[in-house]
């Protein structure tokens, strides 16, 4: 016998985790059912019950828009919940190893919470088998049920794509599953009762932590073989863009591009599955190989500036650099694992004075995670080099023109993303 599952009338739903993935699954949920949306942050939850949300992900009008959420920082909250949905991060710790103590955390929050007949749902990022080998148990011992005899589990991994207006959670099709059949045609109603584009109902959770995992994973290779092939077409004189370009013309040719690969999912989630892999004794090649390709791009950057410094008999010593942009993707304030930051910790390598400006990301933010303060304004003709490190709007519409008048004549301008004119720069990946 299974466990007993929440009326499909009498719903109330628990997303614990109100971050870029948490907050629009709970306005989404909480325009269709009660909910609650928790977050350990008092402050997140006073500016959401202002409407507003400094993620830029919801906008006043949605949170007003979902009647039947309420937010809170009180765990006595989620007592009257019957379904409770994971959304905290997961990330590594300074050895590139799974830190699953968020997630550890939420799961003692739920099991305090949870009562007979309720369901736990995970959306963060983890390797197979991670939902019921590490967070069902918390959620026994917290709570005193027994797993699949009192309570169900499912797994549901996000895809949000911050800063993304076009794909919206509604819009995005959504895995879904469950630790018994029923659980998982449960969760899969549930979520299909939101998602306008539908759902894949996985045959196991474990599947369904398998394809989260390895859809960044896939991402994070194949960026890893453009970076590579950057690498060695630099040293050839020959443009990849270009190359990308006439390859493109075939078909069936996949349009990546190289760059710095940050974020709270490529650069993070192959090490879950590595992690896994290497506790039953295989030892992943290719994944690893990547990652460290991946991994070393900021170095290249400032590598590659401070040569061409030298070649223009710019002292590099004392130099100053501007850094345009320091969140992990176009505009989008999202600092999670930005690898702008190993550029400037290579620059400094050479006594390089870096200046960081980024009109996007909240300046408290940059500097309690990474203990950089940006330039509100940088000043005209003040630096040897500029890097163009992230295609914000602000950037573009300067123009090549508006960003070299950041510099003194003659400086250097390195574009990471190419969004200038390649005639109008002076280095690119």
């Amino acid at each position: 016998m299974s466990a007993p599952l929440p009326d499909p009338h009498d719903i109330r739903i628990a997303v614990i985790g109100l971050g870029y993935v948490g907050l629009p699954l709970a306005v989404a949920f909480g325009r269709r059912y009660p909910t609650v949306g928790f977050d350990i942050d008092a402050a997140r939850i006073d500016e959401l019950r202002r409407f507003h949300d400094h993620t830029l992900e919801m906008s006043e009008d949605e949170l007003k828009a979902a009647t039947q959420l309420s937010c809170s920082s009180d765990p006595a909250d989620l007592k009257a919940c019957n379904v409770f949905i994971v959304t905290v991060p997961t990330p590594i710790d300074d050895y590139k190893r799974p830190d699953l103590r968020p997630l550890e955390s939420a799961s003692r929050t739920v099991g305090k919470a949870i009562s007979r007949g309720g369901v736990a749902i995970f959306e963060s990022t983890v390797y197979p088998g991670a939902t019921e080998e590490a967070c069902v148990p918390i959620i026994e011992r917290e709570s005193g049920l027994a797993f699949n005899v009192d309570f169900s589990a499912g797994y549901s991994p996000e895809r949000i794509n911050p800063g993304d207006k076009e794909h919206r959670l509604e819009t995005i099709l959504k895995v879904t599953s469950g630790s018994s059949p029923e659980a998982a045609d449960f969760v899969d109603a549930l979520y299909a009762s939101i998602i306008h584009a539908g759902t894949h109902k996985a045959s196991s959770i474990r599947v369904a932590e398998a394809a989260k995992v390895i859809e960044n994973t896939q991402r994070d290779v194949n960026i890893a073989l453009i970076n590579e092939l950057a690498l060695i077409f630099g040293r050839m004189g020959i443009d990849t863009h270009e190359v990308l370009e006439a390859a493109g013309t075939k078909w069936n040719f996949l349009p990546f591009r190289p760059g710095l690969v940050g974020g709270h999912c490529i650069g993070v989630d192959p090490y879950y599955l590595t992690h896994k892999a290497q506790q039953i004794g295989y030892h992943p090649e290719v994944i690893l190989a990547g990652r460290r390709i991946n991994d070393s791009m900021g170095s290249h950057v400032a590598q590659r500036v401070v040569k061409l410094m030298q070649q223009r008999g710019i002292q590099t010593s004392g130099a100053k650099v501007l850094i345009l942009g320091l969140a992990f993707k176009e505009n989008c304030p999202d600092l999670r694992n930005t690898r702008v930051t190993d550029i400037i910790d290579e620059l400094r390598t050479y006594n390089v004075g870096v200046d960081v400006h980024d009109p996007w990301v909240s300046p408290s933010q940059a500097s309690h995670e990474y203990g950089i303060s940006p330039v509100a304004a940088p000043a005209d003709a003040a630096y040897d080099a500029i890097v163009l490190a992230v295609a914000h709007r602000e950037f573009i519409a300067l123009g090549a023109d508006g960003v070299r008048a950041l510099g003194k004549p003659g400086a250097v301008l390195f574009d990471v993303k190419r969004a200038l004119p390649r005639d109008r720069v002076d280095g690119c990946l």
